[in-house]
């Protein structure tokens, strides 16, 4: 299976050659396939979070070959990342970032509206990834600080899905929800990725929320620690 992502010794240093310079990640390597779905997992300060970024387009290595989709991202421009995260990416985050005074359908369509994608072929792919997500039509026309928590987060996915990125990112998702609530985002995950067949990565400090995935990366104290495949129940 081809690889969506491959880090080749990637290293992020801040401040790098003065007196406070951190070190933040040390040489991390590691491939993703397509299809896979993965948590990158560590404490606070444990370079996760920098990796995220890295991973995201948000920023670029101090050294070392981050390659998304077979395009090597690592030394690209600040334009060039942007559009990389316009196409290739999908966001989640912990504060939904949904529009609250805007319905269900428009926070998810607006996607597609900043692509310029035509206005007839916007409602067909709203209502498509609304569905993939589980939220009832009813609700489609709801603003979106009318719902639930689990609700909002859903729709989020939904947004995040409607460019049809390579990669769908997730980070800390479950961390503004109750655990029930919690389960309900991560089981619309994993049917993301089992019956639609998505790449998924997910970022947590939660081992409860990794376990979800069906690889689990360590990073702690910039340093990828262990990489294992969890073996699921049946």
């Amino acid at each position: 299976m081809e690889n969506i992502i491959k880090c080749d010794k990637i290293t992020k240093i801040y401040n790098q050659g003065s007196l406070n310079e951190t070190i933040a990640l040390k040489s991390v390597s590691f491939e993703i396939k397509k299809g896979e779905y993965v948590a990158i997992m560590g404490p606070s300060g444990s370079g996760k979070s920098t990796l995220m970024h890295i991973l995201g387009a948000l920023d670029s290595p101090t050294g070392g070959i981050f390659l998304l989709d077979g395009k090597d991202v690592s030394k690209m421009s600040d334009d060039e990342l942007a559009e990389i995260r316009k196409e290739k990416i999908g966001f989640v985050f912990q504060s939904f970032n949904l529009l609250p005074r805007t319905t269900v359908t428009r926070n998810v369509m607006l996607p597609l509206i900043y692509n310029e994608i035509a206005k007839k072929e916007r409602k067909q792919i709203v209502e498509s990834a609304l569905n993939s997500v589980g939220i009832a039509q009813e609700r489609w026309n709801h603003f979106s600080n009318e719902l639930s928590g689990g609700q909002m987060q859903r729709v989020a996915i939904a947004r995040a899905l409607v460019n049809n990125p390579s990669l769908v990112l997730a980070d800390e998702p479950t961390g503004n929800l109750d655990t029930k609530t919690g389960e309900l985002v991560l089981e619309t995950f994993n049917r993301l990725n089992k019956k639609f067949g998505h790449t998924i990565l997910l970022i947590t400090h939660e081992k409860d929320v990794a376990t979800h995935a069906d690889r689990i990366i360590y990073i702690q104290d910039g340093i990828l620690v262990k990489d294992e495949k969890i073996s699921k129940k049946q």
